[in-house]
């Protein structure tokens, strides 16, 4: 897959994928996501935060799932399996 492209973009690379990882991350609003940016000094409209979730959103959500740490579902029959009795040794 080849990066996208953020040429003809009004705010930098940084600031674009910030908005939409913290639209996706923290499951905030696009207004929410947009007080947080004015915090910092940035001042950009919930509306291009939209249009840039969803252009960029797709990619940036694949990332954030495969970075996701992989769940042990099998503890219980490695116990098992080692002869350990349930609990904490």
């Amino acid at each position: 897959m080849t990066p996208p492209s953020y040429s003809g973009y009004r705010f930098p690379r940084d600031i674009v994928q910030r908005a939409v990882w913290m639209y996706l991350r923290f499951t905030l609003s696009y207004r929410d996501v947009e007080e947080l940016l004015a915090e910092r000094g940035i001042t950009v409209s919930y509306e291009s935060i939209r249009r840039w979730v969803l252009t960029f959103g797709p990619m940036i959500a694949r990332r954030l799932r495969a970075r996701r740490p992989k769940r042990l579902c099998c503890t219980d029959r490695l116990v098992g399996r080692l002869g350990l009795r349930g609990g904490v040794t």
